[in-house]
């Protein structure tokens, strides 16, 4: 499956490591949601290189089985958004710069080099940025692993053990044409109230974190006179995140409830996690990190991540990990210094041997929970 990118290279003393070179590589190839396929052909060839059974499968996940004790898990989808790919020099050494540098590529090239050098089980996703639906895929398709590490950034010598949840809808409404100088509310302005309730509803608290909080954000609106001229009409896609202390459920209720005009319809609903922080996979992570030098942190996350997929639909520990400042993630100054790539690449190997990892299973891709594996094996034949 060699791959040859139509990308140009960029040429650094700094990278200097295999794993360097494989991060500069998928940093350089645009894989926006929905247009990973480049990206996922170059990460598949990385562990033929290696001898590992890899294939892409139906919906776009670069899989690679191996001992599923521990898998490895990060996305190949970026965010939108150009930067020039470069490397720089940062407070703490050499810097990558580039989309995804952060989130999510440093988890996904630092998880490839751990997954060849220890025989863990490996699993690129697409669509994490957008529906998740490669993480979806990936519970349909694969039994739950013993542990799982999914690769989002919280800094090498940080793990991630909570996320909140998200529900997302488009609220509609339709209002009878007349003169703007009429006083009855349009549709615009209904819609405009009924967001000022939600807001109402959960509005913020000063003195509670952020984490424990329902927020609110329109995402996109869209209104004016409809093209036949006879009504008003007012369009608004949002998102509201959900904390551990409430359930998707209830938000969509309480919002529904203040509804006077128009509707909503719910398109999206991922519930909260929150793991524990005296897990064996946590305790494994800290000393890891301590053995790297560095200083564990615990964090909680006021985004969504596919790791709120994987605790729904499995029951088994996890945690999030990754180079990186997650403060950069979707911004014009996205970089990760390249010693942190490295400190990262470390504790993953040594929490993965540390679990008890067996490079032999590797060997056996049909060995792995995946009902794919034995299918995949013969038609590379």
């Amino acid at each position: 499956m060699a791959v040859e990118s139509t990308h140009a290279a960029v040429e650094h003393p700094a990278i200097d490591t295999e794993g360097r070179e494989l991060l500069v590589e998928l940093v350089s190839i645009p894989s926006v949601s929905g247009e990973e396929t480049e990206a996922a052909e170059a990460l598949a060839a990385f562990f033929e290189a290696h001898d590992r059974e890899v294939w892409i499968d139906d919906i776009g996940n670069v899989r690679a089985p191996g001992d599923d004790t521990v898998l490895l898990t990060s996305h190949i989808d970026t965010v939108p958004g150009e930067i020039p790919v470069e490397i720089k020099d940062g407070d703490d050494g050499p810097e990558l710069w580039g989309r995804g540098s952060v989130d999510a590529t440093g988890s996904l090239a630092s998880m490839a080099i751990a997954a060849v050098e220890t025989g863990a089980s490996f699993v690129g996703v697409v669509g994490e940025e957008s529906t998740s639906r490669g993480a979806w895929y990936l519970t349909d398709h694969h039994e739950a692993p013993d542990l799982i590490i999914n690769g989002e950034p919280s800094g090498w010598d940080g793990i991630t053990l909570g996320y909140r949840g998200l529900v997302e809808g488009t609220y509609v409404a339709a209002s009878e044409s007349g003169h703007h100088s009429r006083p009855d509310l349009n549709a615009i302005q209904q819609g405009m109230s009924w967001w000022d309730r939600v807001e109402a509803i959960f509005e913020p608290d000063e003195w509670v974190p952020v984490f424990e909080q329902v927020t609110t954000k329109p995402v996109d609106i869209e209104g004016g006179v409809s093209v036949d001229g006879l009504s008003m009409e007012a369009t608004m896609e949002f998102q509201l995140r959900v904390p551990p202390e409430r359930t998707p459920d209830e938000v969509r209720e309480l919002s529904d409830a203040e509804l006077e005009i128009g509707t909503v319809n719910w398109t999206e609903s991922i519930p909260p996690v929150m793991t524990n922080p005296r897990t064996e996979l946590a305790r494994v992570f800290r000393a890891a990190i301590r053995a790297g030098g560095g200083d564990p942190r615990l964090l909680r996350k006021t985004g969504t991540s596919d790791m709120n997929v994987f605790a729904t639909e499995w029951n088994c520990e996890m945690v999030s990990y990754g180079p990186g400042d997650s403060s950069l993630d979707h911004t014009p100054n996205e970089h990760l210094p390249l010693d942190a790539f490295d400190n990262a690449i470390d504790v993953l190997i040594d929490v993965c041997e540390r679990c008890g990892v067996d490079d032999d299973v590797a060997s056996d891709g049909a060995a792995s929970g995946d009902s794919e594996a034995a299918t995949n094996a013969e038609a590379a034949k």
